[in-house]
């Protein structure tokens, strides 16, 4: 039995990828121990999978096909920046996704029709794109300050088209992520 480590994502468009980089710059000045995602690599993620029988792909793949039909194209803003759990807690730095209300509505109805394939169902869902992982408390307080700073960024707006069911390979030098398949709104 062959398996596969995937996940459903937005890719993030790649105009949008320098003003983020601009934001990872800042972070960088910080001189903490952040392992920050590649810039190829940025996506929102609608559902993490984890390691899934290659066998049931084809039946997860109508499942978001019959729920994506339900979708047209829909703009979303990507604006202010914080960390998970918490900006005294810091173990992910994020940049938002402000009114994401269509996104919420897609990931919704999507999670209900894995939980009929026997995935568990998102117990938490929040719209956002990782920018960086906290490895160690060096400078906490240089990364809270630039988060704060940071709080109300504006990064721009895109148009969501198509979501992207996603194989990741763990690599030492980090994940490298492939297209399984694009599903168009």
């Amino acid at each position: 039995m062959s398996q596969v480590r995937a996940f459903l994502a937005i890719d993030l468009d790649d105009d949008l990828k320098p003003k983020i980089h601009k934001i990872i710059k800042e972070f960088k000045k910080t001189d903490a121990r952040i392992k920050y995602v590649e810039l190829a690599n940025l996506h929102l993620t609608l559902k993490f999978f984890g390691e899934i029988d290659t066998n049931g792909l084809e039946l997860l793949e109508e499942k978001i096909a019959n729920v994506v039909s339900d979708f047209k194209p829909f703009d979303i803003k990507i604006r202010s920046c914080g960390a998970f759990p918490n900006n005294n807690h810091i173990k992910v730095i994020w940049i938002g996704i402000e009114d994401d209300s269509a996104i919420r509505e897609l990931h919704d109805k999507l999670d209900k029709e894995f939980t009929l394939l026997g995935f568990d169902k998102d117990k938490k869902f929040s719209t956002h794109l990782t920018i960086g992982r906290m490895k160690a408390a060096k400078n906490k307080d240089k990364v809270k300050s630039t988060i704060e700073e940071l709080g109300d960024v504006e990064i721009g707006e895109m148009k969501v088209t198509k979501i992207s069911l996603k194989k990741s390979t763990l690599k030492p030098s980090g994940p490298v992520y492939e297209d399984l398949k694009v599903f168009e709104l």
